[in-house]
């Protein structure tokens, strides 16, 4: 079974404005899974319709075999959502937050106090239950919002934007949450601009580029289409000057440290020894930016026409035909 199904799904606003073309993609069920863009691009429409907060011009939307337009509460059971934004009551108390949210789905008090336990302790907030929401740090916020939406025991989570302006220790402790989460056997939609969480957390992803999915695959086949890799290398000594080496591309960054872009198919320990040969002893190297981020931007930038076929070709396989838009009306 498919966590999520979207075929041909379109939506385009009152004042005409276009956010949805055609877009089709599938999640299976137990998947963590990535959808990625700009600003602007479509995702937050996308999630919007999967939550029945938008109303969808066209197309078809399953979560776990119901259709949206069918059993829309039986989807919504389904789902838990932890927006961008804080969106509850900052005088509640923390334990009060979650318990009214139960009370959306029909369970009491006494049926979730054993579930908001385990939830809290998990996300380091059982020591805070009594606290107002507004007393909590901003880390601590975004984790509540994961309690909330985690209550009812949904079998999809859709995570937008969790880790947003937390520190990095909170960060990584809520990747290994959600891991653990999703190893349980919980569907997730995470979207992030901190790519490296997509790179280390979901197997599979789609990127969204105004309103038409430019890539859908596997996060290991988009980065094997990568051209060259950048890294930055520290010596232990100053560098009087940097060699000409064949392939790749040496540039000074300051007086003990440079960059080298290495081509697709090069062999990295090759170069080093090479660097070696010419007097230069590395005592340090690192990618200069996150690999996937360095696509990303790559994908995002180029016009469509300029895409590589590849990828252009997997973009219609994605969608069954063209991936141009087609006249919509509101519906």
């Amino acid at each position: 079974m498919h966590a999520i199904e979207i075929k041909n799904l379109n939506k385009t606003y009152d004042n005409g404005f276009v956010a949805l073309k055609d877009i089709s993609f599938s999640i299976a069920e137990g998947d963590f899974f990535a959808l990625l863009g700009p600003n602007g691009a479509g995702k937050s429409t996308t999630l919007g319709i999967l939550c029945g907060l938008v109303r969808k011009t066209s197309g078809q939307v399953r979560v776990m075999g119901r259709d949206l337009d069918q059993d829309p509460q039986a989807v919504r059971r389904l789902l838990g959502v932890v927006p961008q934004e804080f969106n509850f009551n900052q005088f509640e108390k923390v334990d009060d937050i979650i318990y009214n949210q139960a009370g959306y789905y029909g369970l009491s008090r006494r049926q979730v106090r054993p579930q908001l336990e385990t939830l809290l302790k998990a996300l380091d907030l059982w020591d805070k239950r009594d606290s107002q929401a507004r007393q909590l740090s901003g880390g601590m916020k975004r984790r509540l919002m994961i309690a909330r939406a985690l209550i009812h025991q949904p079998k999809l989570i859709i995570l937008d934007e969790p880790t947003a302006g937390v520190d990095i220790e909170i960060r990584r402790s809520m990747w290994q949450f959600m891991r653990e989460l999703n190893q349980q056997g919980t569907s997730i939609i995470l979207t992030t601009h901190y790519l490296e969480e997509a790179e280390n957390l979901c197997p599979n992803l789609a990127i969204i580029q105004k309103g038409e999915i430019i890539a859908n695959t596997s996060t290991k086949a988009l980065l094997s289409q990568m051209e060259q890799t950048t890294f930055v290398l520290d010596s232990f000594a100053t560098l009087d000057h940097l060699p000409m080496l064949p392939e790749v591309q040496l540039q000074a960054l300051s007086a003990t440290s440079f960059s080298l872009q290495l081509p697709k198919g090069a062999d990295l320990a090759q170069v080093m020894a090479s660097l070696q040969q010419h007097g230069i002893r590395v005592q340090s190297i690192r990618p200069q930016s996150n690999r996937l981020e360095e696509l990303f931007m790559q994908l995002v930038q180029q016009p469509k026409a300029q895409q590589p076929k590849a990828q252009q070709s997997k973009a219609k396989a994605v969608t069954g035909q063209s991936t141009g838009s087609r006249p919509t009306s509101e519906v």
